[in-house]
């Protein structure tokens, strides 16, 4: 229903009414307020207002920017470039609404609900006896790629939070609030990752910090072991961020080495993301023992770390078994020459015991 058309029927049966009854009352209230919002641009905002009169009162919008000099402007349905749309009913009570599209940051600012059920209201030259009543409203437009979240608006960055909820204050103020102005702990490479800035509009917005650092290799055994003829496998991870780009193995961390080329000779390489493998098939005690170095780089350098790979012989399973035979045959051979030196003398004292009692019975 057009804006113009609901106004002039509402004054003139307000015309009327006054008209036929001066003992009815001009008293006017709101029974809902807009209510103030926060939207990003491009986004739409609503703004409800409902009021209560005898006669049934007139509602209008009007608007108020942030600049210094600006003053109240009167909305109608179809301006800014009919971006503006204007509802209103007139029933019981009087209800409007007034949505505006496509919101810019020159949308920003204080509207402003008015009743009034006055006959002069509307009057070019005579003042109305009632004043309009009004109910205000902010709406705050956010310019969505203006959001000040980077490591230099975090100086020295919190940490302790994967994520933070804070109001329409830059990530700087937000996370200060919210962890008590911490400092990182420690290193800055162990801290790495997303961070998350979250402004409490409708809907949020979120600002997003990249904490990153040169790749921090990990091994994931200092020292491997493995029996000759069976599969090495030795592991690196990268707990950084960001990512690892690319891998690399060198063998016996040889500066002028080449690396290991995957799928060339025994060499298996297997790397994903942040972790990475290398598979040696059928090790070699002589070949394959010693030091390997896995690189890790990513845009913002890169880091290393060595594994140290130990090959045994099949038969090293036999070693403790061999070594408890030796220990049995050695206490074997101790028992057997300890009686081997004990028997005689022995058998001496056994004879002479056995000429006594001869010599005895023959006396």
């Amino acid at each position: 229903m057009c804006w113009s058309v609901c106004s002039g029927a509402a004054a003139e049966s307000q015309r009327v009414l006054l008209a036929g009854d001066a003992t009815i009352k001009n008293n006017t209230g709101f029974i809902k307020s807009p209510l103030s919002q926060k939207r990003l641009t491009q986004d739409s905002v609503e703004l409800y207002c409902e009021a209560i009169g005898n006669p049934i009162p007139e509602i209008q919008w009007w608007f108020e920017g942030n600049e210094p000099n600006e003053t109240y402007a009167q909305l109608w349905d179809g301006a800014r470039q009919d971006r503006v749309k204007i509802n209103a009913t007139y029933n019981l009570h009087s209800t409007s609404t007034i949505y505006i599209a496509n919101l810019t940051r020159d949308d920003s600012g204080m509207y402003e609900c008015r009743a009034s059920n006055d006959p002069d209201r509307n009057h070019l030259s005579k003042s109305p006896k009632v004043k309009w009543i009004r109910s205000q409203a902010n709406v705050f437009v956010i310019e969505r790629d203006l959001l000040p979240c980077s490591p230099l608006h975090l100086c020295p960055m919190s940490v302790g939070l994967e994520s933070g909820v804070c109001g329409s204050v830059g990530c700087a103020e937000c996370w200060s609030d919210l962890l008590g102005f911490g400092r990182i702990e420690g290193k800055l490479e162990e801290h790495s990752g997303i961070y998350e800035c979250v402004y409490k509009t409708s809907p949020d917005i979120t600002g997003q910090v990249n904490v990153s650092v040169p790749p921090q290799v990990m091994a994931y055994k200092k020292s491997e072991h493995g029996n000759e003829g069976d599969t090495g496998v030795l592991t690196c991870k990268n707990p950084s961020f960001p990512p690892v780009s690319f891998w690399a193995w060198y063998r016996n961390g040889q500066e002028v080495s080449a690396p290991i080329i995957n799928g060339s000779g025994r060499y298996i390489i297997k790397s994903s993301g942040n972790k990475t493998e290398l598979r040696i098939l059928k090790l070699n005690i002589e070949e394959d023992t010693g030091d390997y170095h896995c690189n890790a780089t990513n845009s913002y350098g890169s880091g290393s770390a060595v594994v140290n790979l130990r090959v045994r012989s099949r038969l090293a399973a036999l070693w403790p078994f061999l070594g408890i035979v030796a220990e049995v045959l050695v206490l074997v051979t101790i028992i057997f020459i300890y009686e081997k030196r004990r028997k005689p003398d022995e058998v001496l004292d056994g004879k002479r015991c056995l000429g006594l009692n001869l010599s005895g019975e023959a006396k």
